[in-house]
């Protein structure tokens, strides 16, 4: 059941708690396991992987089998219906267009003396896309990891996906060649993740791993953070709601459904002034969970990870979700952009009735991979940046350079480098070819 509480310490106690839901004593246990696992595949490369597919995944796979080839490529389009396939196209294009928008550009700054300033983005060379299996099959978490990847430039963008006694989602796979993404490799897991950031016989290595998974996936994406780039380590699902008394107890009980339905650690949390909408949306929560297709599922996320919170006034609501740092904060208030002055840390901001979080998981074209458990405040969501690295230009005149040189000098003292004055002072005094 979904509980009510007002507002004060218990309710900053509970955000922190729910904000903290994946920090137990048994993800040691998991890490040690994971780290096992990492070492095996990159002393073994294939062999260890097709072992852990067949005892995590119980699927018996050769060497060759990890790659999916063109026919099982072509086949995927006979299994998608049109309407979905029209439905990925206009996601993807969607998406494409809200990731160009967000393309930076390299520029160069000419200053007095002929000094040079300048920063160059430049695009990873390999891309590595994790795509989770196991409850669902996820198809726009494809196209939000491999869009964004194909704009910043990326030459090479590889995923891998769990396997399965029925094989790869057909949706999967469609989704994947709408993007341009046509090398896909069976296997999941840690050990995916480890093919990734060290190569194997039949996977390359990459520079920058995306994509969200289970526990096991994202420790592993921890352990080789160095040796590979990553996007985030991102937990289970969440959605804050702060609603006014313009609210439909309906919609936000349903948006609450919608969050808790991903996973039981998801969480569903409402901030509302109005402790009337607060009883509505409890009970609203309770006749829409009654047929729910994954009541089970949903039902456990709500009674664990499931809150209301009556608050004095809507400024003290938005303290509380500046606190919480959600990875999805709807505004169901009556002027969300008078609101939203004051939100400071948030994944994406939903604003007005008319805009539920589904919209962001699909095509409104923001990517939908969000920092969670509280990282939104210092962290931005998944996009064309992620994929990109810049590197600064300088370049200096000699009459530019003896302006400064006598700093250079006096700083390299100081550090106790004599060499870095050395350096400039041979040019200045013409020892060099300047």
């Amino acid at each position: 059941m979904l509980r009510i509480i007002g507002q004060g310490r218990e309710a900053l106690e509970e955000l922190r708690r729910i904000s903290n839901r994946t920090q137990d004593d048994q993800n040691v246990h998991k890490e040690a396991t994971v780290r096992e696992v990492l070492q095996a595949v990159r002393r073994q490369g294939d062999r260890a992987v097709l072992e852990y597919t067949a005892e995590f995944d119980q699927v018996s796979l050769q060497a060759e089998d990890l790659r999916v080839n063109s026919a099982d490529l072509d086949a995927a389009y006979q299994h998608v219906s049109k309407e979905l396939l029209d439905t990925l196209r206009m996601a993807r294009d969607r998406i494409k267009t809200f990731h160009r928008h967000r393309m930076p550009e390299s520029w160069v700054l000419f200053q007095e003396d002929e000094v040079v300033l300048g920063k160059r983005y430049t695009p990873v060379d390999r891309a590595g896309l994790y795509i989770p299996g196991g409850r669902a099959s996820y198809p726009s978490t494809v196209l939000m990891n491999a869009i964004p990847a194909k704009v910043a430039g990326v030459k090479q963008v590889v995923m891998v996906t769990p396997p399965s006694p029925q094989g790869i989602s057909p949706a999967v796979l469609v989704a994947a060649q709408e993007c341009g993404v046509t090398e896909i490799y069976r296997v999941g897991g840690a050990q995916a993740i480890a093919a990734l950031a060290y190569g194997t016989e039949t996977i390359p290595k990459v520079d920058v791993i995306t994509g969200p998974g289970n526990i096991y996936v994202t420790l592993a994406k921890k352990l080789v953070y160095g040796t590979v780039g990553i996007d985030s380590l991102a937990g289970p699902s969440e959605v804050l709601v702060i609603a006014d008394h313009t609210a439909s107890a309906d919609l936000v009980a349903a948006d609450l459904l919608a969050q808790a339905e991903h996973d039981p650690l998801a969480a569903a949390i409402l901030l509302t002034p109005d402790s009337i909408l607060a009883q509505q949306v409890v009970l609203a929560v309770k006749q829409q969970l009654a047929e729910h297709p994954r009541r089970l599922l949903t039902e456990k996320a709500i009674a664990n990870y499931g809150l209301v919170v009556v608050v004095e006034s809507l400024a003290a609501a938005v303290e509380l979700s500046n606190e919480f740092a959600p990875e999805h904060l709807e505004l169901q208030v009556e002027d969300p952009w008078a609101l939203l002055e004051r939100i400071r840390h948030a994944g994406a901001i939903f604003l007005g009735a008319a805009t539920p979080e589904a919209l962001g998981d699909y095509l409104a074209g923001p990517n939908h991979t969000l920092p969670t458990s509280g990282a939104a405040r210092y962290a931005s969501p998944l996009g064309v940046e992620t994929f990109l690295k810049h590197s600064s230009l300088i370049q200096y005149s000699p009459t530019a350079l003896k302006k400064v040189a006598g700093a250079i000098q006096t700083l390299a003292r100081t550090e106790g480098l004599p060499s870095h004055g050395d350096s400039v002072r041979r040019r200045v005094e013409g020892q060099g070819p300047i």
